[in-house]
């Protein structure tokens, strides 16, 4: 396998979620689409325990959440919901292990960042856990410890991987401009101090010391300038929703050596262009930072925009494809 980058990324990849509940069907599709580069499906349409947060919440350590009407909210003790969510990921691992037999590359894992976690996980009074500081701390703590053994199981399962960690963070901006709305939908909570947030997301992203970290959000203003300083080797965004008031965070985090994940297909049906069409924003906005092109291929993954739980099977073969054909077109031909 060639080395793309220093961090040896592959060109094309998946964001995290496929549709259906077929494990094996997800794990075949994932790495049959992706040679260079697999990435451990999630399945969320098993229902909650599948789901981005349900999953997460099963992989952290001495904290546990179970299914309220509301949402996910803190117990005491693991219980059914932990138990189902673990249970499915260890079917996954199953079939990602059964179809990298001899694989030896980068290999992408997800788990919700703290900050989406906090936002998303309720205390037991209701409110997010983004309301309490103490709670945040510790959830940062056990989503750290959690997400360190999830990896080692990772490399145990498929030993010649290289595992990439990457922590989805959608709701980071509305945690950073205090849009979090409150239990009661009528206020929002107070934004959260931009150090403590980029010092606690670097604390989860230390715990892969030995491999890359991509920070992913489908929401627009992604904070990459903060990602970087907080590890982020990799920033994982929705290429539409880029202005040109990005320009010059994007150059600077190319420069600095930044790895772009560029969402440039659509995560629900509707028709796909060329590929080569796919990719003229990307290189677009190359020419107006006045890039060298050759750095195209070696600087920009490709990537659908954001999960594909609700797109078609067929659809979202065809999006993955895409995405490798995407990349090729941007390789072969980066002017």
């Amino acid at each position: 396998m060639s080395e793309n980058s220093q961090f040896g990324f592959g060109a094309a990849t998946g964001v995290g979620s496929m549709p259906g509940g077929d494990a094996r069907e997800a794990a075949k599709t994932v790495t049959g689409s992706f040679e260079d580069f697999p990435f451990l499906a999630e399945l969320p349409a098993r229902g909650p325990g599948a789901d981005m947060i349900g999953r997460t919440a099963g992989m952290l350590v001495d904290l546990y959440a179970r299914v309220e009407p509301s949402g996910w909210r803190f117990g005491d003790r693991p219980g059914r919901d932990t138990r189902r969510a673990r249970s499915w990921l260890g079917e996954d691992l199953d079939a990602l292990e059964e179809f990298t037999q001899g694989y030896e590359g980068p290999l992408k894992v997800q788990a919700v960042g703290p900050w989406t976690l906090a936002a998303a996980l309720e205390m037991r009074n209701g409110e997010a856990a983004l309301s309490d500081p103490g709670a945040c701390r510790d959830l940062a703590g056990s989503l750290a410890e959690g997400v360190r053994l999830h990896l080692e199981e990772v490399r145990r399962r498929v030993p010649g991987a290289r595992p990439v960690l990457q922590l989805d963070e959608p709701s980071l901006t509305a945690v950073l401009r205090g849009q979090v709305k409150t239990a009661s939908g009528y206020r929002t909570h107070r934004a959260v101090d931009r150090q403590v947030v980029e010092a606690t997301l670097r604390e989860v992203v230390a715990v892969h010391a030995d491999g890359p970290v991509v920070v992913h959000s489908c929401a627009p203003d992604v904070p990459f300038a903060l990602l970087r300083r907080a590890g982020a080797a990799a920033v994982s965004f929705d290429f539409s929703l880029l202005t040109e008031r990005d320009d010059e965070a994007i150059g600077e985090a190319v420069e600095g050596g930044t790895r772009l994940f560029a969402g440039i297909v659509p995560g629900t049906d509707g028709p796909l262009s060329d590929p080569a069409g796919s990719v003229m924003g990307v290189r677009t906005l190359w020419r107006r930072l006045g890039l060298r092109p050759g750095l195209l291929a070696e600087t920009v993954t490709l990537t659908p925009t954001c999960g594909l739980a609700g797109a078609s099977p067929d659809y979202a073969r065809r999006a993955l494809a895409h995405c490798v054909r995407a990349a090729r077109s941007l390789a072969d031909n980066p002017e």
